[in-house]
């Protein structure tokens, strides 16, 4: 590959044609706002002006409901040798696009499983794909060269490419990217109108839980409205669990002894559940999940604090597997959650306590 047309200067698509430019491609960028491009280019992602010819790829970064009608009028003018689209629903644009008489075979659908809480592209970064699933979701019309371009753009972004059918994606999809956004935004419409008592003991727990919420409305309403049958049917699970965990803690309030010990097992089911259903979830690198070892290390909010945990860390030649950072209410102070291998948890506790850090238990 050594041209493409970016169509659509959001997050996503600036990503990948930063990506592209930092490799040699020369890469043109179009939006339906002129500045949104401009500000890409302006970024290093490409040139706003237009290509002298066609092009070898096209990639179509504009939201679901538009994504078919853009292709179409891009294989109309002949833009590219190959097309594609990263939107993060396939089924429907496929079909929407073969009922518009498009060329399926110079098309391929994709899905980058990457992104963002905030939009647009001063959000972008040449290295948001690396090392994340993009999915390819190829048709037996798709031609080889465009199934070839795809992988290549794939590999230029160091990103995964993993191979789906379109409708088996988008349920993917709906279990663990869509239907978590809605919960999230549920949980966190709770606080909208809490008292502010109860939201001054937000934690780490609520932080977790509620971190996509944050994500832009108008987005999501578009990408649920293309996926909208199989988000209902999981969350119509999620509700069938909500029922029955709603019936369980009334049972705990009851005097009858069996019911209170039905609601017990009941609570026990849906937490143990729960446990099983989060080893599931790929740990580092996508490899199978891992149990690590937490060493907390109480620091203060000065600049500097975070490079010298390392630094000592790195010291006692002790790997850190990944790290969190819990901040204390009202304090200037926080947590630093270690992970480290299990073995490895009293080495690298003894080294920082050595060199003055406090450990918590």
């Amino acid at each position: 590959m050594r041209s493409a047309v970016v169509i659509g200067t959001g997050l996503v698509g600036t990503s990948a044609a930063l990506a592209l430019a930092s490799r040699g491609i020369a890469v043109h960028l179009v939006d339906h706002d002129p500045e949104s491009a401009r500000t890409a280019a302006a970024l290093g992602a490409g040139t706003d002006a237009p290509p002298e010819g066609r092009v070898d790829l096209a990639v179509v970064a504009v939201p679901p409901a538009h994504t078919a009608a853009v292709l179409a009028a891009a294989m109309r003018d002949g833009v590219a040798r190959g097309y594609l689209d990263v939107a993060s629903v396939k089924g429907g644009p496929r079909r929407e696009l073969e009922a518009l008489g498009a060329d399926l075979g110079a098309y391929i659908g994709t899905h980058p499983m990457a992104g963002k809480e905030r939009s647009g592209p001063l959000a972008a970064t040449a290295d948001l794909f690396e090392g994340r699933p993009w999915v390819l979701t190829p048709t037996p019309d798709t031609d080889t060269e465009v199934l070839n371009l795809a992988l290549e753009l794939v590999a230029l972004c160091r990103a995964v490419p993993v191979v789906m059918d379109a409708d088996a994606h988008d349920r993917a999809v709906a279990l663990v990217s869509h239907t978590p956004q809605l919960i999230s935004s549920m949980v966190a419409a709770r606080l909208e109108h809490a008292d502010e008592t109860a939201v001054r003991l937000c934690g780490q727990g609520i932080r977790d839980v509620t971190r996509i919420a944050a994500s832009d409305p108008r987005m999501w309403v578009e990408i649920l409205a293309a996926n909208p049958g199989p988000v209902a049917d999981v969350l119509a699970g999620v509700a069938a669990d909500l029922t029955e965990t709603v019936t369980a803690l009334r049972g705990l309030q009851s005097a009858d002894e069996d019911e209170r010990r039905a609601g017990t097992e009941g609570i026990r089911s849906v937490l143990s559940r729960g446990n099983a259903g989060r080893v599931r979830v790929p740990g580092k690198h996508g490899a199978a999940p891992a149990s690590y070892e937490v060493v907390a290390v109480l620091i203060s909010d000065r600049p500097g604090e975070l490079a010298g945990i390392f630094a000592d860390a790195g010291r006692s030649g002790i790997n850190i597997e990944d790290v969190r950072i819990e901040h204390a209410t009202g304090q200037q102070a926080g947590l630093v959650q270690l992970m480290v291998e299990p073995s490895a948890a009293p080495a690298l506790a003894a080294a920082l306590r050595e060199r003055g850090w406090s450990i918590r238990q």
